[in-house]
This record gives C-alpha cells, sequence and structure tokens, in this order.
C-alpha cells in the first residue's frame, strides 16, 4: 500500500431513498477521515414532495456540503432526465472540481455520474457493480461499470463479472454492501418508536415494495392488479411504500389507491432508510419485486415473495419464493412464506464492514493514480478467474 494521499474530494451521488441509505455509511468513512472531504450531489426522488423530499432526511442526518439538484418533474421521460442530472452534474463538478464521484447500483442518475466523470476525466467510483437483475437496470448497471474506473463490488460473485467484462483486476474491491454494516450494527431504532412515528398499529405486519417493469409497460397495470387483489384477499396487515418514479409508476400509484383508507393498509411514500430496516428486521414477509427482498431481507431472515421478472437471475435464497404476477401465485406464495418458521441469515452479499474497506482502498496513494483512460482486458477467461479467486480475499 502506497502512501496516504494529500486531501481529495469525493463526491456522493444519490438520486433515492435506497441509494442514500445504502452509501451513508461510506459517506460517514470519508467525513471521518482527516486527507478526505465529502460532499453530497442530491438530486432524482429526493426533490420530489410525492415521494416525501427525503432530501429533509439527508439535511437531518448532519451532512453539510449538500448541492441540491432538481433533474425531473413528475413524468419527464427518462433520457430527459439523463440529460438534465448530466448538464447539472458537470456544472457542478466544474465548480466544485472534486477528485472522485461515487455513484450506486443502476439507476438514471447512476448513469449520468459515470458519463460526467469519465468525459471528465473525475475517478468514478461504482458501488455494488457486477451484478445481475432484470428489466433495464441490468443494461444500465453494466454500462456504468464500463464507464467508471474503480469498482467496489458486494462479493466474489460480482468481481468475477467485472473481470470477465474486461475490468482491471486491481480496480476491483470487494468490500460487501454498505447498507448490511447499518442491519447489523446496533444504531437502529426499536420497533415500537417506528411504529409510533409512522402510525403503524399492528403487531405483525407484511412489507409492500412493487416498483414498474421498465422493458413490461404494457403489462404494468395487469401486474399492479394482481398484486393488489392478492394483498386484498390474503389474511394479513400490510406497511405499503411507494415505488421508484421509474415510467409505470402511476398504474402502481393507481391501483394502491383502492387500499388507501383501509385499515389493513399504511401506505407510505417513503420511510427513513433506519425506520426501514427494523420495520423490515420484523416483518413477516416482504411482496414485491425490490432489490430488498433479495439483497436485505434474507440479512434478517425474512422471507420474500418475489415477483415477476425485476430481480431475474439474481440471488436465490431459501428464504426467496419467485412467483409469476398472478394473484393466485402471489396469495399461496404469501400463506407458504408465513408458514416459514425460521431461516438461517444469509452473509452472501456483506459482513458489515464494508465501510473500513472502503475507506483502506481510498486510504492507497495508488487507487488515486488509477489511470483514467480505460483499456479492455482481453484475456482467457478461465485462468483469469482462478487468479481473481486468488486474488480476492
Amino acid at each position: 500500500m502506497g502512501l496516504r494521499p494529500v486531501s481529495r474530494r469525493v463526491v456522493f451521488l444519490t438520486g433515492t431513498r435506497a441509494d442514500f441509505g445504502k452509501l451513508k455509511p461510506l459517506m460517514r468513512a470519508v467525513d471521518g477521515c482527516p486527507f478526505l472531504e465529502g460532499a453530497l450531489f442530491v438530486t432524482g426522488m429526493h426533490m420530489l414532495s410525492r415521494y416525501g423530499l427525503t432530501i429533509d432526511e439527508i439535511i437531518t442526518a448532519g451532512f453539510t456540503r449538500i448541492h441540491a439538484f432538481m433533474n425531473q418533474f413528475h413524468g419527464e421521460p427518462s433520457e430527459h432526465i439523463l440529460a438534465n442530472t448530466v448538464t447539472g452534474l458537470s456544472r457542478y463538478v466544474q465548480e466544485y472540481q472534486p477528485d472522485m464521484i461515487v455513484v450506486h447500483g443502476d439507476r438514471i442518475e447512476t448513469l449520468a455520474g459515470a458519463i460526467v466523470g469519465a468525459l471528465r476525466n473525475v475517478l468514478v467510483a461504482h458501488i455494488e457493480g457486477g451484478e445481475v437483475s432484470g428489466t433495464i437496470d441490468e443494461t444500465i448497471r453494466h454500462a456504468v461499470s464500463k464507464l467508471a474506473h474503480l469498482h467496489f463490488v458486494a462479493n466474489q460473485s460480482a468481481a468475477e463479472r467485472l473481470w470477465q467484462l474486461g475490468e482491471r483486476p486491481e480496480s476491483i474491491h470487494v468490500i460487501g454492501s454498505p447498507d448490511i454494516d447499518v442491519m447489523l450494527s446496533h444504531d437502529l431504532p426499536d420497533l415500537e418508536s417506528v411504529r409510533s412515528h409512522y402510525g403503524i398499529r399492528w403487531p405483525a405486519y407484511g412489507i409492500v415494495l412493487f416498483h414498474p417493469v421498465t422493458t413490461e409497460a404494457h403489462a404494468q397495470d395487469r401486474a399492479a392488479a394482481e398484486l393488489v387483489s392478492a394483498l386484498v384477499h390474503s389474511a394479513l396487515d400490510y406497511v405499503v411504500i411507494y415505488p421508484n418514479n421509474d415510467p409505470g409508476s402511476d398504474c402502481i400509484l393507481e391501483r394502491y389507491a383502492a387500499l388507501d383508507g383501509d385499515s389493513r393498509f399504511k401506505l407510505l411514500p417513503s420511510m427513513r432508510f433506519e425506520s426501514f430496516l427494523t420495520l423490515l428486521r420484523h416483518a413477516l414477509v416482504v411482496v414485491g419485486n425490490s432489490s430488498a427482498g433479495i439483497r436485505e431481507a434474507p440479512v434478517f431472515g425474512v422471507p420474500t415473495v418475489n415477483i415477476g421478472s425485476r430481480q431475474r437471475n439474481r440471488f436465490h435464497y431459501e428464504s426467496i419464493l419467485d412467483v409469476p404476477d398472478d394473484r393466485a401465485a402471489i396469495g399461496e406464495a404469501i400463506a407458504r412464506a408465513c408458514r416459514i418458521e425460521s431461516v438461517r441469515p444469509s452473509r452472501f452479499f456483506g459482513d458489515g464492514h464494508s465501510a473500513p474497506r472502503f475507506l483502506r482502498a481510498l486510504s492507497d496513494i495508488m487507487v488515486w493514480e488509477t489511470p483514467r483512460q480505460k483499456q479492455l482486458c482481453n484475456i482467457d477467461a478461465v485462468p483469469a478467474l482462478a487468479l481473481l479467486r486468488e486474488a480476492l480475499p
């Protein structure tokens, strides 16, 4: 490892309640480091009152170097949002002159951050690349990986996929998913305070997280209708959290209107990340197509009813029940999930020590000297993967 670098500026780009929660441990680590200066470019759903205006949560969390940018109005096409974000972030980068832009996952804003960093020769660090899923998300995630210079991935499987994509092995760092640092910490609020704050009266409940599948827009309304019908006919009470703002979200929200006013359902535009984790830890089941049911729920051993194709080819686990978007299949899976007595907690996506590993990598001068000009590592995949397995922790 090289000597520690002089002070560097690190910008974290966040566009949703979900990626903010995942990035927060890394932001805290950077803020606590004497040779790093952290800042936040806040945009996307954070700026929309319809989804809870979650920039307030970021401010309440105590972060101070915040640049807020409204990149969309409700219903604006995704390609316009991408262009808007590129423009706004580029102007901010021109002013702030960061040394690194940190982006997460597979959102439109993530792609914008990678484009700006790549074209401006600013290091792009991609969190949780190398993973697979359904819909357009996987395409965006891999596109971001090809634009990014550094990769901080959840596990060896993700690292191997990046190697297959032609990424340099020295640019890949296995740190785990940062949100698991929060999940396994002792800093989560207690359940009673969460229930009281959000007006959740029932002691037992399921959580519903259902997002649009942008590549199946023609079937979105029907899928939402099948889900709502299954929920109404089940025996559980539910906390229903609004979908993300991808095209098709209006169909879901229109179907959710049938649940409004029903005492068995609590509809919430958003939740504070730590509060959501507490609610998740004590839930009977997660129903929908969110990555939270695939990545986070198994950490707590909570069963998931995973609907449709949105998480296709992602992590398979004993607690995850895959079903089509059909009322009867969803209802049967919910009943089956509620009969599961115990699930062995999974650590496939991390062990709660992502932030120290991230900071350790940023403490190495060689990381900051990563070439901005990328080249494809065109090597024989079989021996390459063997070498990578030897190199990874």
